[in-house]
């Protein structure tokens, strides 16, 4: 007898998994038949890899499917550890230097949507102002928090994809001279002298195609970024001592947050070493939220508590939010029929079934069929 969690579930005799050791001739090896279901992870084989006569004439399918996934958040996340990053204002202002649409247009083909959430992609994402039920919750702090949690609806900032972001690098002067840094001979500096210095770790060349535009745009603000690529037992050491000053992350979420949001933003995880608070949070407001977020006695409160938490992040300016997918991108021969409906977690290639009729019409077409 199945259990009930499995009815409609593994209707398929085998499944056979290939490994292949390149991009590319994975996907040469699909489009010879060599396997039958494919879930694409690049823009651009999304883009330019499947534009194929196969599709067009539906032998081969290319879906977006879409799902209600919590993204998380992933972003140029600031070690604000360091004295360079602990005013809200200068995190805020570097975040006028990111052009996030142009990358988009230029690398991404315009597939991916922009963060603003630490729940992204989910109810439990703080949208629009405060409800009555979230003011209750954030009014006892009121005096400890940015005044824009209770008025403004936050949004990064934008461009207009040209890479001309002159009226956002005025912002970004005007909360750095509001912090006390002002440019000197062509250099941001203190009212010390102190040069803006800094570097951005990562650990994945790709990365350096986003990060070097936005190191440009910092350098016309005067400020003085390295981009290091380092191999990844360093890059996993210098996490875990939260040796680095700004690097790439992602924070993923389940639709039930609980217990790991305290390794994430905690006052106790803060020094912990080996903890996911690489932002280095401490906040009692946020120590307080986290507190009632896990001991939420119901849906709705956990859901009221995870929008004020993700509400007084967003206006913190902890991190620079990146991009995010909304839907599943899949490529497959068309032998499989699947549920009409699709679940909050998308696509679930072990609810699908092979559909004798279109395995048929498959026949001496493409290798897997023949074997």
């Amino acid at each position: 007898h199945l259990l009930p969690v499995n009815i409609g579930r593994n209707n398929y005799g085998t499944i056979r998994y290939d490994y292949y050791r390149d991009t590319s001739v994975i996907i040469e090896a699909f489009k010879a038949g060599e396997f039958d279901f494919r879930s694409e992870n690049s823009s651009k084989h999304w883009a330019t890899a499947y534009n194929l006569p196969d599709v067009e004439n539906g032998l081969m399918k290319k879906e977006e499917i879409k799902h209600n996934r919590p993204s998380g958040m992933q972003g140029y996340v600031y070690n604000t550890r360091r004295a360079l990053f602990k005013d809200p204002r200068v995190r805020e202002a570097l975040a006028y230097a990111f052009d996030y649409e142009r990358s988009n247009r230029t690398l991404f083909y315009n597939q991916y949507t922009r963060s603003r959430s630490y729940f992204q992609n989910s109810a439990l994402e703080a949208r629009g102002l405060p409800s009555k039920e979230e003011l209750k919750l954030l009014e006892p702090y009121r005096d400890k928090l940015p005044p824009r949690v209770f008025t403004t609806a936050y949004q990064p900032p934008q461009t207009d994809g040209t890479g001309r972001i002159r009226r956002n690098l005025g912002m970004a002067v005007k909360l750095l001279k509001a912090a006390g840094w002002t440019v000197q001979e062509g250099q941001l500096r203190s009212a010390a002298g102190e040069p803006f210095e800094f570097e951005i770790m990562l650990v994945s060349p790709l990365f350096e195609r986003i990060t070097l535009p936005f190191t440009k745009n910092l350098e016309r603000l005067g400020i003085k970024a390295r981009v290091r690529t380092i191999d990844t037992a360093q890059y996993i050491k210098r996490l875990e001592t939260f040796d680095f000053d700004l690097f790439v992350f992602a924070w993923g979420q389940s639709m039930s947050p609980g217990n790991e949001q305290l390794n994430f933003w905690s006052s106790s995880a803060a020094e912990q070493a080996g903890s996911q608070n690489f932002a280095g949070i401490k906040n009692p407001v946020v120590d307080d939220l986290i507190a009632k977020l896990i001991n939420a006695s119901d849906r709705e409160g956990l859901i009221t508590r995870a929008r004020a938490l993700d509400r007084v992040l967003q206006w913190n300016f902890y991190v620079i939010p990146h991009w995010h997918l909304d839907y599943d991108r899949l490529v497959y021969w068309n032998k499989f029929g699947r549920p009409e409906i699709t679940p909050i977690q998308g696509a679930q290639f072990g609810a699908w079934w092979v559909d004798k009729d279109k395995e048929e019409k498959l026949k001496g077409r493409i290798r897997s069929v023949a074997r």
